[in-house]
């Protein structure tokens, strides 16, 4: 059996492929159950009718949740045209029904497609996990109370028709964390005349980790059972490799762990940097001040305990 101190020093990021049907909670519980570790969480919530590509933190890494949930998003979406629900997804009441205009063309859905990408306002589904007053909008929506949410600035940074087959289409959207698929399906519907909403979600990208990284929940599971679920717990560093990197020297690394500022070499750039150790352990996450003598320092934001 592991010791105690074994388990406060684990810390990285699993990467699970998450089937539909599960709750972002549900695989959580089933990572701190089958590590024995308490300290975990997810930087994204999926719906439970979503797959695909869910990043969980464990132990000390779980203080990297802030910088890692605001990380873009890829999906691949399914899209039926022809109506409207009040979930915004195949799951809710419908509102509306209507027919597909005979002129819809790929073309001509494309268009109006491509006037959602840039920076927009978007008004979160009323059953969602937000909150109005301390509880949440499913929770309110369900009651057949009123949701009003305010729209919130997000980014689309690529649309793409991937396949049209109406009155489906499969959509590839590249967005902002914080984005909503179902609004935009929603949304998409209203510009079209003819209703819209989401059949099928798989999220393909979580910040840098894809698909290729993730391991399905399944093998992780039996992972779990045999005791080598190590193999694929990734570097805490990793969540963060897009990110530019201050290798530390030993006597650095003590300073940082510390709380203490560093020198930094004149041509730094401002922003946040990570701190990593000569092993390539992360130590903290630092960014660029100057001292009173002028010179230019690397300040500890969030230090991190192997």
């Amino acid at each position: 059996m592991e010791s105690q101190d074994v388990k406060n020093a684990i810390s990285g990021v699993l990467v699970v492929d998450k089937p539909v049907g599960l709750t972002s909670h549900d695989v959580v519980e089933m990572i701190r159950k089958g590590t024995n570790i308490r300290r975990a969480g997810h930087t994204g919530t999926l719906d439970p009718r979503a797959s695909g590509v869910l990043v969980i933190l464990i132990g000390p890494a779980v203080r990297l949740s802030e910088f890692v949930s605001a990380s873009d998003k890829r999906y691949q979406a399914i899209i039926r045209l022809g109506g409207s629900t009040d979930t915004y997804d195949a799951d809710g009441r419908f509102i509306t029904r209507s027919a597909i205009p005979a002129d819809l063309t790929e073309q001509k859905f494309n268009e109006v497609l491509q006037r959602f990408v840039g920076e927009i306002e978007q008004t979160p589904p009323p059953f969602s996990a937000i909150k109005v007053g301390g509880r949440r909008a499913y929770d309110l929506a369900r009651r057949g109370e009123d949701v009003e949410l305010a729209p919130r600035k997000i980014t689309v940074y690529h649309l793409e028709v991937l396949e049209w087959a109406p009155p489906e289409v499969v959509i590839d959207v590249h967005c902002s964390s914080g984005t909503y698929v179902r609004s935009l399906a929603n949304d998409l519907g209203q510009a079209l005349g003819c209703g819209a909403y989401l059949v099928g979600l798989r999220r393909t990208k979580s910040g840098r980790f894809s698909l290729r990284d993730a391991v399905p929940l399944r093998k992780l599971q039996e992972a779990f059972v045999t005791g080598n679920w190590y193999q694929y717990l990734i570097p805490a560093a990793e969540a963060l490799a897009d990110w530019p990197a201050v290798e530390l020297s030993p006597d650095e690394v003590e300073e940082v762990k510390h709380g203490h500022r560093i020198k930094a070499a004149p041509d730094s750039q401002p922003g946040l940097v990570r701190g990593i150790s000569m092993a390539g352990e992360l130590v903290a996450i630092m960014t660029l001040v100057t001292g009173e003598d002028g010179s230019l320092q690397w300040q500890p934001k969030k230090v991190f305990f192997s």
